[in-house]
């Protein structure tokens, strides 16, 4: 019998026909900019998460998470009767994926719900741990977000097991599609380890990158490679950690933090285990790594592969870490699963942690290579003698590093909400005071009109002390005036003469009209751009907020904010170097951090090249013979076909007339590429068309509104 043909598409849109990227992949992929769609989010446009959240029976909730750590034990039994220790690993793993560089990762997203981090061989069981969650989500509904909860739980799980926690900072929004444009590592395979430069030398992990191998979340517990060796593994840890913005102190503290509750599980193949969350069939409904060993959990449970618990009471704050780690010898084993751990050689059974099931069953504890870590490394041991010695003052600092972990990429505290945020301010929190709004604006427009500076001077640097946020970690940005401050006074990006010398000149001007000098960078910015728009005809005034603040040296960590410093900014037309990656890829990795749609970008860099805003002051993509003036111009020229475009050397191209070859203006890749990509050059034609030149400027003011104000969270 003839089955026939199938009249739709099998594999969703994805699996068996090739996509644009498998026939192109050498092609701009703009998805990066599409990663957070509105159309994905079913919340609607309406929604606010954080006035939403305001409305939650915190304490309600709280208590409700007390009470699973040690209720639900029908359909997933927990070790010890106790999830504290999963509860702490799922949020643990969810935080932990933040990286220093660009921000990205953490747990501020909820994204740990998606692949590929649903997936990854270090979150293995961690799809139960959120599905314990799903009750309480289901009580509480929109009033708690799952970034929020999956943070949270684990909070609520120290605190149940006896630390006394720092706080806890609500208004983490959810995603609703994977962020499936993140860089996680050039890597094929899972636990693949081609990252570095040069293998030995844990410095030359490949930026922005924090994590050792494909699919981990720091180190590998193994040791290097797989390979235990606790001096090298403490030089992996050391980095990795860094590159999460933490000292040695904080990494000591978390890690043995980490480890003072729960338990590794290798207690079998993990070879025989199913699917990941990602690739289970649907009978699974979101489950993975189904185990047929024994029960698959309990003592048969599988995930690291290291078996055992690092304590002789897991479900306890204490500090029976050190107490074990530092009063006993240990050699090196293998766990039921075939994984390298480290015992100790001789232990009294009473020192011992009780089974999971049968606690008169005593086990045998275990330290992981990056355990050994904390007391092969001289700096590290030192620390550690000195936690063990003062446990109050190990509480007190692991507390804050947590704290921190599961904060950094929340941005400044302005954006916490609820009863347990700390008074404190924290230094990694970049705390910028409140400026004033009682101050005539249009004075202070008057003073800068008059002050002789140039649109190219007002508009560059506006754009530079704006550019650094990031969206990622809500870092960065024009509010607090750093520019002014070290490091950022001294990058090349910034120009420093030229800053210097426009800082000279708005300095006096904010102390005479009362405003912050963060204001009136902005504000130079706006009254640039109202004089390139009225010398091509438009009579416009830019939106403008008062009230951003200045920071100062005292409340600035020069050092952190050095991985703001940009590489390349395409919207000025600069690299600082050539880089493997091409120019406008990186223009689009800036555009994804500042949170700017590909028309926005597009219409952002075509105003500031006929601003006459590149850096140096240099001609190339200023497509006109109107510089200073708001036109769109570059696209009418870009598209003109009476112009053809040459290679003329590195990164650099001439427009030459077609019917006479001479050389008319010289571009870059970035520039030419609003001409070559067709959906980028969509955009350019709605640009160029004759009747275009208002809704240019329109919507050139509102893309540059959107980035001056982009950390400017008490507007939300």
């Amino acid at each position: 019998m003839s089955t026939g043909k199938c009249p739709v598409m099998h594999g969703g849109l994805t699996t068996v026909s090739k996509t644009n990227t498998d026939w192109w992949p050498n092609a701009l992929n703009l998805d990066i900019l599409h990663q957070h769609d509105t159309k994905t989010n079913p919340m609607g446009d309406d929604f606010d998460y954080q006035s939403e959240v305001r409305n939650l029976d915190f304490e309600g909730l709280k208590k409700d998470l007390h009470t699973l750590m040690t209720d639900s034990q029908d359909w997933w039994p927990a070790d010890w009767g106790n999830y504290a220790g999963l509860m702490v690993r799922m949020a643990w793993h969810a935080a932990g994926s933040y990286r220093l560089a660009d921000g990205r990762g953490g747990g501020g997203t909820g994204n740990q719900r998606f692949a590929p981090l649903n997936s990854w061989p270090d979150n293995v069981s961690l799809d139960k741990a959120r599905r314990l969650l799903w009750p309480i989500k289901k009580k509480y509904g929109n009033k708690i977000s799952w970034a929020d909860l999956i943070i949270l739980a684990g909070t609520v799980a120290y605190e149940a097991v006896g630390l006394k926690v720092f706080g806890f900072g609500y208004g983490r929004s959810d995603i609703w599609h994977p962020e499936k444009d993140i860089y996680w590592g050039a890597e094929k395979e899972w636990l693949d380890r081609k990252r570095y430069d040069d293998d030995s030398n844990p410095q030359s992990l490949e930026n922005p990158l924090a994590a050792v191998q494909m699919g981990l979340i720091y180190v590998n517990p193994e040791g290097v490679g797989g390979k235990p060796d606790p001096l090298k593994t403490a030089k992996e840890v050391r980095e990795t950690f860094a590159r999460m913005a933490m000292n040695d102190e904080e990494t000591v503290a978390l890690t043995a933090g980490g480890h003072t509750i729960g338990k590794a599980h290798g207690n079998g193949d993990a070879e025989l285990l199913g699917p990941d969350p990602e690739a289970a069939d649907v009978e699974n409904q979101g489950f993975g790594w189904s185990n047929p060993s024994g029960k698959g959990k309990g003592r048969d449970t599988i995930t690291s592969g290291i078996e055992g618990a690092w304590t002789s009471n897991p479900t306890k704050w204490d500090n029976g870490y050190f107490e074990m780690l530092l009063n006993h010898e240990w050699e090196l084993k293998k766990s039921p699963a075939g994984a390298y751990q480290w015992e100790p050689v001789d232990i009294q059974d009473t020192d011992k942690p009780v089974d999971v099931e049968d606690p008169s069953i005593r086990c045998t504890p275990i330290m992981t290579d990056a355990d050994m870590a904390m007391i092969k490394d001289p700096v590290y041991r030192k620390i550690s003698e000195r936690f063990y010695q003062d446990p109050d003052y190990f509480s007190e600092v692991f507390a804050r590093a947590w704290f921190k972990l599961t904060h950094r990429d929340m941005g400044p505290k302005v954006r916490y909400i609820g009863p347990d945020v700390p008074k404190e301010d924290l230094l990694w929190q970049d705390p910028i005071p409140a400026g004033s709004t009682r101050y005539d604006i249009d004075a202070a427009k008057a003073e800068i009109n008059a002050s002789g500076l140039s649109i190219r001077d007002m508009v560059s640097t506006a754009w530079d002390s704006a550019r650094t946020y990031r969206g990622s970690d809500m870092r960065g940005g024009a509010n607090g005036a750093r520019i002014r401050l070290a490091p950022q006074k001294d990058w090349e990006g910034n120009e420093p003469d030229r800053l210097n010398r426009v800082l000279s000149i708005l300095e006096p001007i904010s102390k005479s009209v009362g405003a912050s000098l963060a204001d009136i960078i902005v504000l130079a910015g706006n009254v640039g751009i109202e004089q390139a728009a009225r010398a091509s005809g438009h009579a416009i005034t830019v939106p403008f907020s008062p009230g951003r603040g200045d920071a100062n040296e005292e409340a600035t960590d020069a050092d952190s904010f050095d991985v703001l410093e940009p590489i390349a900014d395409g919207y000025r037309n600069w690299l600082k170097k050539d880089y493997s990656v091409a120019p406008e890829e990186l223009l689009l990795d800036r555009t994804q951090l500042m949170g700017l749609t590909a028309p926005e970008m597009t219409v952002l860099v075509g105003g500031l090249r006929v601003l006459g805003t590149n850096h140096g002051d240099t001609d190339h993509g200023v497509l006109t013979n109107r510089k200073g003036q708001l036109s769109n111009d570059f696209f009418v020229n870009l598209l003109d076909m009476n112009f053809a475009w040459k290679p003329a050397g590195n990164n650099l191209y001439e427009i030459q007339d077609r019917a006479t070859g001479s050389v008319k203006w010289t571009a870059t890749r970035v520039d030419l590429v609003f001409g070559s990509n067709s959906i980028l050059r969509a955009y350019s034609e709605v640009y160029a068309q004759d009747d275009a030149a208002e809704k240019f400027v329109t919507d050139f003011v509102a893309a540059w509104t959107k980035v001056m104000n982009a950390d400017r969270f008490d507007l939300a």
